[in-house]
């Protein structure tokens, strides 16, 4: 297995708890097998969502962040957008992305800990739960994974069953189980 590039993210965790600064700037573009979704508050991307229509990726972002203003601005983030989704397609890191992450305290540190899973490799549930020293929170951590907004960048598809099946994945069971094959293969 050859090792993936260095991560192209740069992960600014909010005050937990701590509303994202709008208005979200959005773009959309097309990458390999989908389309993707950014979005940028005043801090950073605070979301990367994965679709099949723009309308579907819209309407992610709009329940997702139901009182903030959603503003299209395709241009402006024309340099962002290539590098998530050269990061997607190719496996190529291109600078570095300014992340705005918020979520409870206990999701960020779920999220945080998805963040030391080596590509290729996977943890269960309850493995993640047992690093946290909270071995009973694996439901809670399933929770946490599935609150991700920002795809690839937070790796919640490298966290599978205890038995090691692919199960739960915002963006998809297919998905998570293309993005594992992938990073076995690099």
């Amino acid at each position: 297995m050859k090792s993936r590039p260095a991560s192209m993210f740069k992960y600014n965790f909010r005050v937990p708890g701590g509303q994202v600064e709008g208005p979200i700037r959005y773009a959309v573009a097309r990458a390999v097998r989908e389309m993707v979704l950014i979005g940028k508050s005043q801090k950073g991307i605070c979301a990367i969502f994965l679709g099949e229509s723009e309308q579907a990726l819209l309407d992610q972002l709009k329940a997702e962040f139901p009182s903030v203003e959603l503003m299209p601005d395709q241009r402006a983030l024309l340099r962002e957008l290539g590098q998530v989704v050269a990061f997607i397609d190719k496996d190529i890191a291109e600078g570095v992305v300014d992340l705005d992450i918020g979520g409870t305290p206990f999701q960020q540190e779920v999220w945080k800990a998805l963040c030391g899973i080596p590509a290729g490799q996977t943890r269960s549930y309850g493995e993640v739960a047992q690093h946290l020293g909270v071995p009973e929170a694996v439901r809670a951590v399933a929770g946490a994974c599935a609150a991700n907004t920002l795809a690839v960048a937070i790796p919640c598809h490298r966290v599978v069953r205890s038995d090691g099946a692919i199960s739960g994945y915002r963006w998809g069971i297919e998905r998570k189980r293309e993005l594992l094959a992938e990073e076995c293969e690099q």
